[in-house]
C-alpha cells in the first residue's frame, strides 16, 4: 500500500515544502522563518474556560476546515474546563466565560498539571507544534484531527499521536510507514457531515454554468498542470473559475486576469461553498466531495494524472471528468453520528 512521501520525519516534510516555492517565495519564507526562530518570536494566544484545563485544541487558522473538525466538537464538551491554543484571535468560541491572553511560560507549566488531551490537525504549525511540545514535555496524549482529503505530500503524524481519521482507507494510508506507536479511531469528516445537511437543489444546478474550484496555490502538482485543467474544464464547459482563498500571489493573479481577457469568468464574490448550486469540478479539491454529498454532479480532471493522483482519486470514489455527461461522483457514505459529537465522546472516555 502506498502513503505520504514523508511519513516520519518532520523536517524532510518542511525542507519538502521549501523546495516547492520559487526563489523569490524562497528568500522570503527564509527571512520570515529567521525572525521567527528568535525567542518570543510566534506570540500565541491561549484562551481559557474555567479552571484547570483538561482538554486543549491547538488551532492554526479560522478557516472552515479547521473551526469544523477542531472547534465544533467543542460545543458537545459544555461541562468540560477547556483551552484553546490560537496563532492570534482564535474567534468566537462554543460557550461563554472564555478569557484569552498571551501564552506564557508558566502557562505551560499550569497546563501540564492539568491536560490530559490535546486536539490539532499536526505538528507542522505554530499552534500545533507548541502544543506537541507540551504532550512531550507532560506526557498528554496528542489527538491529530484529519481535516481535509489526504495526498501523499501532507505532513507526517508525530510520534506517539493518536489519530482521528475520516476513514479506515485514511488511517491506514497515513500510517503506512509511520512511527509504530501511532493509535487511532475512525470519527469521518465534519466538513462532509455539514455539507449533507444543506442539500442543494439538483435539477436548478442541472440548467446553470458549472464552477470550477481553483488550486493554483498548490505545491503538490505543477502549476501549469493545475492551469492546464482548469483552463480546459472552463473553456469546454463555459465554467466559471472560482480561485481557491491562498491563491494570493502574483503569478496566481496575472493567470486570472489572462483568463479573464480570454473569455473565462472569474467568480469574485467567494460564497461559502455550501451555497453553490452548480456542477463542480476540481483537481482534488474536498469542495469535489463536498458538492458530491449535496447532491451536485461533481467531478476530478487532470491531464495525464500522476499515479498518487489516480490512486487518491480512487480512494475517495472521485469520478473523472470527460464531458458534463459523464458519471459524477457518487455521493459518499457517512457515518451516522455527527464527527465532533464522535470526537467529544473520545475525549470524554479520557477523563
Amino acid at each position: 500500500m502506498s502513503g505520504l512521501f514523508h511519513p516520519r520525519d518532520i523536517q524532510q516534510w518542511h525542507d519538502w515544502q521549501a523546495s516547492q516555492k520559487s526563489g523569490a517565495r524562497r528568500l522570503v519564507s527564509k527571512v520570515r522563518s529567521l525572525r521567527q526562530s528568535a525567542p518570543g518570536a510566534i506570540e500565541l494566544t491561549l484562551s481559557t474556560r474555567g479552571e484547570n484545563p483538561r482538554i486543549l485544541v491547538a488551532l492554526e487558522a479560522g478557516t472552515p476546515t479547521q473551526i469544523a473538525s477542531l472547534i465544533r466538537p467543542l460545543e458537545y464538551l459544555p461541562e468540560e474546563s477547556l483551552a484553546v491554543l490560537s496563532l492570534g484571535d482564535p474567534g468566537a468560541l462554543p460557550g461563554t466565560g472564555w478569557v484569552s491572553g498571551s501564552f506564557e511560560d508558566d502557562d505551560a507549566a499550569r497546563l501540564g498539571e492539568s491536560l490530559t488531551d490535546i486536539v490539532a490537525v499536526g505538528h507542522f504549525l505554530p499552534a500545533g507544534s507548541a502544543a506537541f511540545e507540551l504532550a512531550e514535555r507532560f506526557a498528554i496524549r496528542f489527538n491529530v484531527v484529519q481535516h481535509g482529503l489526504l495526498a501523499p505530500q501532507a505532513p507526517p503524524l508525530p510520534p506517539g499521536a493518536h489519530l482521528l481519521a475520516f476513514t479506515e482507507s485514511d488511517a491506514a494510508f497515513w500510517m503506512n510507514g509511520a512511527h509504530q506507536d501511532i493509535t487511532y479511531d475512525v470519527v469521518g469528516s465534519q466538513l462532509l457531515w455539514q455539507a449533507a445537511q444543506e442539500p442543494a437543489d439538483v435539477n436548478a444546478a442541472l440548467s446553470k454554468r458549472p464552477v470550477f474550484l481553483g488550486q493554483l496555490h498548490g505545491a503538490e502538482l505543477p502549476r501549469t498542470g493545475f492551469a492546464s485543467a482548469a483552463a480546459r474544464f472552463c473553456y469546454e464547459t463555459k465554467a466559471t473559475y472560482r480561485p481557491h482563498p491562498a491563491e494570493k500571489d502574483k503569478l496566481s493573479l496575472i493567470q486570472r486576469a489572462l483568463w479573464e481577457r480570454q473569455g473565462i469568468p472569474i467568480d469574485r464574490f467567494g460564497a461559502p461553498l455550501k451555497s453553490l448550486d452548480r456542477p463542480v469540478a476540481s483537481v482534488f479539491s474536498t469542495g469535489v466531495l463536498e458538492s458530491a454529498v449535496r447532491g451536485l454532479p461533481a467531478w476530478v480532471t487532470y491531464y495525464n494524472p500522476p499515479q498518487w493522483l489516480s490512486e487518491f482519486w480512487e480512494r475517495y470514489g472521485l469520478s473523472r471528468w470527460t464531458s458534463l455527461d459523464s458519471e459524477p461522483t457518487p455521493i459518499p457514505q457517512l457515518n451516522p453520528t455527527e464527527p465532533a459529537r464522535a470526537i467529544a465522546e473520545l475525549l470524554k472516555e479520557t477523563s
